[in-house]
């Protein structure tokens, strides 16, 4: 027996809007159907993919050198604690900045 022909209750999600509310059968759900593939998506390397490189370089190169070469008469606590953690934030921001699409 299919969950088809028991007559009861069969929770569909794609049945449902943003707020829980149940849509009707509208036809706009073509894309669920036939989805498009990901390789059709605009995905170019472009500025935004440079700007995660220069934040990389930044967090991987220059950042350690800075907590290296830092003055021995600053506190290490600033030096150890506080100066990866700039670029650790930024590095997570402008990861997420880039990867997402409007």
């Amino acid at each position: 027996m299919s969950s088809s022909d028991d007559g009861g209750y069969v929770h569909d999600p794609s049945a449902f809007d943003e707020d829980g509310t149940r849509q009707e059968e509208a036809g706009d759900d073509d894309w669920v159907d036939d989805p498009a593939h990901p390789a059709t998506a605009d995905r170019e390397f472009d500025w935004r993919g440079w700007v995660l490189v220069g934040v990389i370089f930044f967090a991987f190169i220059v950042a350690p050198v800075a907590i290296v070469l830092w003055p021995p008469g600053v506190s290490y606590l600033f030096a150890l604690l506080i100066l990866p953690l700039v670029p650790a934030v930024l590095l997570a921001v402008t990861a997420v900045w880039a990867t997402t699409r409007p």
